[in-house]
């Protein structure tokens, strides 16, 4: 995999994902841990996502295996509970000798609070918390919406987002028409929050359709399987 300006991918050793329902957070942060382990990275990706049944990275748990990824999975035996079951490998995750990690967060402010749960060690560890857009969805499909889904998500974890990552896709039927008027959006986002937009994200058979970007393109494959198939 070409990674093109890579550098933000591993700039901070932890990362903690968001991203409303359908914006494609899980498939950014299995991408990711595959990558960072493909720059010679130990990296961990922890499955916290307690909101969301259908979409789970533990779902490529055999591929990271092969790859060198670590995986810790969140119960899904009280998903709807106040205070959902959270494994407890992930304190070791804000340890510098476990090297990388990638935490793959609930899409909404209930699932944000997974984050608070472990907001002082994450804040000690130096984490970098990323929001996932995507124009298509309608949570998010204009600025002033995001913004606000932005500002739901710091209240509920107690963290700041630290950056933007513009995934903005229609499945299969993707186009270099969506990701552009993603990156238009995010950057109205990133404009009216101070919050930098690090990169955007594209299949291969898009990506090298799309004309020069100001920021990098993260160039991903699909490994979540819809329900149906």
């Amino acid at each position: 995999m070409e990674l093109e300006g890579s550098s933000w991918i591993d700039a901070v050793r932890l990362t903690a994902l968001v991203g409303h329902f359908g914006t494609g957070k899980t498939e950014v942060s299995v991408n990711m841990a595959l990558a960072l382990a493909e720059l010679g990275h130990k990296v961990t990706l922890a499955d916290l996502d307690v909101v969301d049944p259908y979409f789970r990275s533990r779902e490529c748990a055999e591929l990271f295996a092969r790859r060198g990824v670590g995986l810790i999975t969140s119960s899904q035996a009280c998903v709807n509970a106040d205070v959902p079951a959270l494994p407890a490998q992930v304190q070791a995750l804000f340890e510098p000798e476990a090297g990388f990690g990638v935490l793959d967060i609930g899409g909404d402010a209930s699932g944000a609070r997974v984050l608070a749960r472990y907001r002082t060690g994450l804040r000690k560890a130096g984490v970098r918390l990323l929001c996932v857009l995507n124009a298509n969805r309608p949570m998010t499909d204009t600025a002033e919406k995001a913004v606000t889904y932005l500002q739901e998500i710091q209240a509920a974890a107690g963290l700041p987002i630290g950056g933007l990552v513009n995934n903005t896709h229609l499945c299969g039927q993707t186009s270099p028409q969506d990701i552009l008027a993603g990156a238009e959006l995010a950057h109205r986002v990133s404009d009216q929050t101070g919050i930098p937009l690090l990169c955007h994200t594209a299949v291969q058979n898009v990506r090298h359709l799309l004309p020069p970007m100001d920021e990098p393109v993260f160039p991903i494959r699909l490994y979540m399987k819809k329900p149906w198939e």
